[in-house]
C-alpha cells in the first residue's frame, strides 16, 4: 500500500486511542515533553512512527522566529554546514489537515509545517517537519482585528484569554493542524526562542534534537 493511500484509509478508519501519547525531546539546550491528542489520529500515528524510527534524531531546529515558532524536521539539518540555508528536507508525502476546534496555535502548540495555499490549497500537512508555538500575548482589539480579516477565525472566550495571559500566534488558527502540546519543559523552549538567529531564521549556534523517545 503506498503511503498516501495508507494516510487516505486512516481518514476513515481512525487510528484507536490506545496509542501512547506522550512524547520526551531531548535537546542540548534541556528536554520538553509533549502530548499528543488522540483527535488527530493521522497526524498522531505519523509522528509516533517517525519518533521510533530515529528519524528526528540529531536534527536541528533549523528556523526560529522571535515571539513566533521553533521548526525542525529537516532532514538536510542533521549535517548542515554552518550557516547552510534549510528548511527544504523531509519525506515526500503529505497528511490531510485535522483542524479541531478545540486545539489552537497557544504558546506551547504542537503543530505541522505545510507549503504554502497557493501550493496547498488543502492544507495538506508536511510529514515530518514541525514546528512548536512561542507566540506573544495579543489584546481584545488585535484579536478582533483577526476575526474581522480571517473570516474563518472566530475566537472563543477560553481561546481570548489563553491569547491574551499566557499568548500563542492566533492567526495560524484552523489554517494549520495543531496535534500536541508541551506538557513541560517551558523553560527550554523559552531559552531556545531566545537565541540569536541569521538572516535566514536559523540559530547562529546549533540547537539539536538529540532524540525524541515515546514515554508512558
Amino acid at each position: 500500500m503506498k503511503i498516501r493511500s495508507l494516510f487516505l484509509l486512516l481518514l476513515f478508519f481512525p487510528v484507536p486511542d490506545t496509542l501512547p501519547q506522550h512524547v520526551l525531546i531531548e535537546t542540548n539546550f534541556g528536554n520538553i515533553t509533549i502530548k499528543l491528542y488522540d483527535e488527530t489520529p493521522m497526524h498522531k500515528e505519523n509522528f509516533l512512527h517517525l519518533v521510533n524510527s530515529g528519524f528526528y534524531n540529531n536534527l536541528l531546529f533549523h528556523r526560529l522566529i522571535k515571539e513566533f515558532i521553533i521548526q525542525t524536521g529537516d532532514t538536510n539539518s542533521k549535517n548542515a554546514k554552518p550557516g547552510q540555508r534549510l528548511g527544504y528536507g523531509g519525506m515526500q508525502y503529505t497528511i490531510p489537515a485535522e483542524f479541531n476546534k478545540n486545539y489552537y496555535h497557544k504558546k506551547g502548540a504542537l503543530a505541522a509545517a505545510r507549503q504554502p495555499d497557493n501550493l496547498n490549497p488543502q492544507k495538506e500537512s508536511s510529514c515530518s517537519q514541525f514546528y512548536i508555538v512561542v507566540g506573544r500575548k495579543f489584546t481584545d482589539a488585535e484579536l478582533n482585528a483577526m476575526e474581522q480579516k480571517q473570516i474563518h477565525i472566530r475566537f472563543t472566550a477560553e481561546q481570548r484569554k489563553i491569547y491574551k495571559t499566557t499568548g500563542g500566534t492566533p492567526h495560524l488558527d484552523y489554517s494549520y493542524t495543531v496535534f500536541g502540546e508541551v506538557l513541560s519543559g517551558f523553560d527550554v523552549l523559552d531559552k531556545i526562542a531566545a537565541s540569536n538567529t541569521d538572516s535566514n531564521d536559523r540559530p547562529l549556534v546549533d540547537i539539536r534534537l538529540i532524540k525524541m523517545v515515546v514515554i508512558k
